[in-house]
């Protein structure tokens, strides 16, 4: 099978996945949905792919509390499943679906935006892998073309950052632009003569 077809989750699959990943079988520090996301985006972007377990243990605290073998096994393949769906479609040059509104403003009685969140999430994946994404001469080309990701993130107090996080048409300018840029990011680290 090609990469371009690697089967994407059905919405029973996320519910599933979503579930497990608020459940009390996992630390409170675990990422959700959304968080998982956000990680597994960036651990796709990456010019070094990290291994199965490492890739866990970002998403996961700790150890969770499996119920049974048969619910690891669905779950780690869920999550699989995911990280190669999202592989599947930065490599076919398609903007990515993203499970939320691309908006900074907080749903509900929510603390942050789920974009904010997802941004936080990519950015942890970005710091795991800094000097692969970092080094050499593509240093200004990647926090450029990360610009959008770190705004969204809030995780900056440079005052370039908090002036764009004050102007709110040109964030959001900015945010709606995140899809695009993935691809831009993916094509710049695994495709550099396209």
């Amino acid at each position: 099978m090609t990469l371009s077809l690697q089967k994407t989750l059905n919405d029973d699959e996320l519910d599933q996945l979503e579930d497990f990943l608020y459940s009390d079988q996992v630390s409170e520090d675990s990422l959700d949905l959304v968080g998982v996301h956000g990680l597994f985006c960036a651990l796709n972007i990456s010019p070094v792919e990290l291994d199965l377990a490492t890739r866990l243990e970002l998403v996961f605290d700790s150890e969770p509390s499996w119920q049974s073998e048969e619910e690891k096994q669905q779950i780690l393949g869920l999550l699989d499943s995911l990280y190669r769906s999202i592989g599947a479609e930065l490599y076919s040059d398609d903007d990515l679906d993203f499970p939320f509104e691309l908006s900074l403003d907080p749903e509900g009685d929510e603390e942050i935006s789920a974009l904010s969140w997802w941004s936080q999430s990519f950015m942890e994946g970005v710091f795991t892998q800094e000097a692969e994404w970092f080094g050499g001469k593509t240093e200004e080309d990647v926090a450029e073309m990360l610009l959008p990701i770190m705004v969204a993130s809030d995780l900056f107090e440079e005052e370039e950052i908090s002036n764009i996080r004050e102007n709110e048409p040109l964030c959001a300018e900015m945010c709606s632009q995140i899809p695009e840029l993935l691809v831009d990011l993916y094509l710049f680290f695994h495709a550099p003569d396209k």
